[in-house]
């Protein structure tokens, strides 16, 4: 097993969409690079990527922004993967949840999809369901409101004071999963 581990953050491509709910796992990446120095970098397998590595000789992480729709997160996902010859257990994909509160970070490793079409794709793509997830809450939309329509429309200016905060969060549960594997990133995160 390599030393590499390959984190996706789920989003759509675009200015239009930068802000969206739907594209949370964008900011965390992009936050990752950020706190490590990394640039991201087009990649033939439709994606833009950062390397790096957690702390002193810790293990080199390729962030991960795939260039398609998030429903087609798959292919990317998987391309990246067989590139860097990462384990489906050392992928982690970063996304929005509306199952959970806004403001909430919760890991997981397997399990369903939740009706969330970019984890749909990459389970098919990488043949299976058996890698982590690390679900940012977006919250439910109001009343009857589509959940469609919920995580294409931008933070709402209230959700903006807190983004930073659970931007951050979902940040470092990813260091801590990668450091110290689920368990720990679990007990420090649900417990919050």
């Amino acid at each position: 097993m390599s030393d590499t581990w390959l984190v996706v953050g789920l989003g759509n491509p675009g200015p239009g969409y930068s802000r969206n709910r739907h594209n949370i796992g964008f900011m965390v990446v992009e936050e990752l690079a950020s706190r490590h120095g990394a640039t991201f970098k087009t990649h033939k397998a439709r994606a833009l990527i950062a390397q790096t590595r957690l702390g002193i000789g810790g293990p080199r992480v390729v962030l991960a922004k795939p260039s398609v729709f998030m429903n087609l997160s798959g292919g990317p996902t998987a391309g990246l993967a067989k590139f860097f010859a990462v384990d489906p257990g050392q992928v982690v994909a970063i996304h929005d949840e509306i199952d959970i509160p806004f403001d909430t970070v919760k890991l997981k490793q397997g399990g369903g999809e939740g009706g969330h079409n970019g984890l749909r794709d990459i389970s098919r793509a990488l043949g299976t369901k058996d890698y982590f997830r690390v679900r940012a809450g977006v919250g439910r939309p109001p009343g009857r409101a589509d959940a469609a329509s919920h995580v294409l429309r931008d933070f709402s200016s209230t959700e903006n004071k807190d983004l930073p905060f659970l931007i951050g969060a979902a940040a470092d549960a990813v260091e801590l999963l990668i450091a110290e594997g689920l368990t720990a990133a679990q007990e420090q995160f649900h417990s919050a």
